[in-house]
């Protein structure tokens, strides 16, 4: 994230759900009344996911808010928003995408040192069950351990 960059939306569910190999930064193609609505702080990335078609990535599912002061000219909250991605940078998501059990998920939302909407997105695949309880239980010992250590001190 940027040095002065405040954090919009984070997608806390990704690191637990996936196992993130690689991370990248995007900017979104966006309307007016969204970035006033993300300068409210007011998006949520849980459920969006980016999708690459042809030339474009799109970030698909992602809630932005209406912003109640616009009126008649607001944005749909869940439209397709098309990533502001190099040419290059569009070619390495395909080929990681078509490698087995990859995808690319939204991680966080924030604003960088210059006041510009970023997306910070990553090539991920898919963590199984056992993973996932792997990861809670070492998470759930740090947390006793520390409270443990605390309590002798």
């Amino acid at each position: 994230m940027g040095e002065n960059g405040a954090l919009i939306a984070e997608n806390r569910r990704a690191r637990f759900d996936y196992a993130v190999e690689e991370t990248m930064e995007a900017g979104v193609q966006l309307q007016g009344t969204e970035v006033k609505s993300l300068r409210a702080g007011k998006a949520n990335i849980a459920e969006s996911y980016v999708d690459v078609d042809g030339n474009e990535a799109w970030l698909i599912n992602a809630n932005i808010p209406i912003y109640e002061p616009a009126a008649q000219f607001n944005h749909s909250p869940t439209r397709n928003r098309k990533l502001l991605l190099k040419r290059k940078q569009i070619n390495q998501l395909i080929g990681e995408t078509q490698r087995k059990g990859r995808t690319i998920v939204p991680l966080r939302i924030y604003f960088n040192k210059d006041g510009r909407v970023k997306l910070m997105i990553g090539v991920a695949t898919g963590k199984q069950a056992h993973d996932k309880r792997d990861v809670k239980k070492k998470r759930d010992w740090q947390r006793d351990k520390a409270r443990i250590l605390r309590e002798r001190g």
